[in-house]
């Protein structure tokens, strides 16, 4: 049979053909048969954190005298190179598989057994040994919670405050820059373009703020539940003792759960995180409007607003010569979009606990982790492609605000509502400035004129200074 590419693996359904060089087993070969669904892997993360929780639990279980330390090293050595990714092409399975991630769990508990039995020269049994004190339905809610803590706190935290950070210094250099503000897409007052961008900044803080009161929670572990929350066939200091030793290698404060039929029913942390994680994409692409304000001050250039040009990153059209497009923006409304239709999916997968087990947890780890390294990467790139590079048309600018009739809003303090609107609407149908409609509109002087209709004041509080 292994001259046909094939060996004869067993479990306790019979016999499977696995791959001759396949480090995994019968259990992994029958999920990549059973469920040849999408074509979508585990990230990267989440195998990493099973060979961190692998390699914990060796450590933990030689500690407490279960494990022996010849077996202890053989395992943790090998969880070692699966959190490094040396056997990444090992891990076959489809995300869409059994929900409790069993599939996944054995296949890194047969990946992890294969190479500790090479090196300890006798069996590692992958139940018995690489698996001892767990059981899939604490270790793939533990792993959930772990690479997404690392992943949040490694990639997506420094790269949101890297563009919070990009956005404060323009800010500051564009200060002096009055412009002419719009709601419902319109002209409104004026303000200094510091003051929008501040506005972005300040959203965007406010996000790393949301992401990061999530860490309370994500930091609790299910380890020690093992398959319902009553802790059978682990030591009772088994899931304390991991939780401190993935705390040492990740420099992260893990824990164990403070109730373990909590962690194990449901998975309201994951929900939790991916609603933050929907926000922030919402502050990017909506509600502060990161990435469509930007399109929309880039838009042009001659029958647009004109405000800013945005780097010339490449062509725009295949048939039009000179196009150029706002391809960063565009890139991190998408990455929004798909952020929050992963949020529907998590959502629903949490609502998905049945007795004492969550039963979506492979698509909830996707999905989550999927959010997590999309908006690290377009953060980065708004921030290093865009934010950075844009370049102000102040003659424009100072144009748009001069012609602006909603700058009457500022006499009503002192003609009153509905002598401003008349002399709004007159400056709009004659084409000429407000300052010059008002003097023959009423008996305020020139100077009071200049005073009162000063773009920069009106961004600082105006008459009432």
């Amino acid at each position: 049979m292994a001259e046909q590419g094939y060996r004869i693996e067993r479990d306790s359904m019979g016999e499977v053909r696995v791959p001759v060089d396949a480090l995994y087993g019968a259990q992994t070969q029958r999920a990549v048969e059973n469920f040849p669904v999408s074509g979508l892997r585990f990230p990267r993360a989440f195998i990493r954190a099973l060979g961190m929780i692998k390699g914990a639990a060796a450590a933990a279980n030689q500690e407490l005298h279960l494990l022996d330390p010849e077996m202890a090293d053989a395992i943790r050595q090998a969880a070692k190179e699966v959190e490094d990714g040396l056997h990444d092409a090992h891990f076959p399975l489809d995300i869409f598989q059994t929900g409790s991630g069993t599939s996944t769990n054995m296949n890194a508990n047969e990946v992890i057994a294969t190479l500790a039995t090479r090196t300890l020269g006798r069996k590692v049994h992958p139940n018995d040994h690489v698996n001892m004190s767990q059981s899939s339905n604490d270790v793939i809610p533990a792993a959930i919670h772990v690479s997404a803590y690392v992943e949040a706190t490694d990639h997506l935290i420094p790269a949101v405050m890297h563009l919070r950070d990009a956005i404060e210094g323009r800010a500051s250099e564009v200060d002096r820059v009055v412009k002419t503000g719009r709601t419902h897409l319109m002209d409104a007052l004026p303000l200094r373009m510091s003051q929008e961008l501040g506005g972005w900044r300040s959203q965007i803080s406010d996000g790393v703020s949301r992401i990061e009161s999530t860490f309370p929670r994500l930091r609790e572990l299910a380890l020690g539940g093992t398959a319902i929350g009553t802790g059978l066939n682990a030591h009772p200091q088994f899931g304390s003792g991991v939780a401190a030793k993935l705390a040492s290698m990740t420099g992260l404060p893990f824990v164990t759960s403070h109730n373990y039929f909590a962690s194990l029913s449901s998975q309201d942390t994951a929900v939790e995180l991916s609603g933050q994680l929907k926000t922030l994409a919402v502050t990017l692409m909506k509600i502060a409007k990161i990435a469509n304000d930007l399109r929309w001050m880039n838009s042009g250039p001659q029958a647009g607003l004109a405000e800013i040009s945005l780097p010339e990153l490449q062509p725009g059209s295949s048939i039009m010569p000179g196009k150029v497009n706002p391809v960063i923006p565009e890139a991190v409304a998408m990455v929004c979009a798909q952020v929050i239709g992963n949020d529907a999916t998590v959502a629903i997968g949490g609502q998905s606990g049945n007795f004492q087990l969550n039963v979506m947890l492979p698509v909830i780890a996707y999905n989550v982790l999927q959010s997590v390294t999309l908006l690290a990467r377009v953060a980065s790139l708004l921030a290093d492609k865009a934010v950075a590079g844009f370049t102000v048309n102040e003659a424009r600018l100072a144009d748009l605000v001069g012609r602006n009739p909603i700058m009457v809003t500022a006499l009503n303090p002192v003609t009153g509502y509905e002598i401003g609107a008349k002399i709004a609407k007159r400056a709009y149908a004659e084409g000429r400035p407000v300052k010059e409609v008002a003097a023959e509109m009423t008996a305020l002087s020139a100077e009071e004129l200049e005073r009162l209709l000063d773009p920069r004041a009106m961004t600082e509080g105006g008459i009432f200074k």
